[in-house]
């Protein structure tokens, strides 16, 4: 009887323990998707903001021509064709405010077309 129990209580350890990297897996952050719409001359949302240390995906949509993204301090960038979508994941690694601009130039408006990030703890 004891000899049984003893099995028995090794069995469950076991499958605990094999079972620890799929929990693991499971439990990681997903990345967060945001939409971002680029038109002459502005971003649909104009503002985001994410959290330190979480990853993210942003899915840049162009209705009209070429457009880009591009977080200079936090080196990312994105282009898109016109009417295409592309997208860039990246894990915000510092706090603060990062001002992305347009990286492709499309029109007279292409200085002015900026979007603001926060990134908070």
């Amino acid at each position: 009887m004891k000899k049984k129990f003893l099995l028995l209580t090794l069995a469950i350890g076991a499958l605990t323990v094999a079972s620890l990297p799929v929990l693991q897996a499971q439990t990681q952050i997903a990345p967060q998707r945001i939409v971002i719409t680029a038109k002459r001359f502005s971003y649909n949302p104009e503002e985001i903001t994410l959290k330190k240390g979480q990853p993210v995906v942003l899915v840049l949509k162009s209705v009209d021509v070429a457009h880009g993204l591009r977080f200079r301090d936090l080196n990312v960038t994105v282009k898109v064709k016109a009417g295409g979508t592309a997208e860039v994941k990246f894990t915000p690694d510092k706090t603060g405010d990062f001002i992305a601009h347009c990286s492709v130039f499309c029109g007279s408006g292409h200085g002015s077309m900026s979007l603001k990030l926060h990134v908070v703890d």
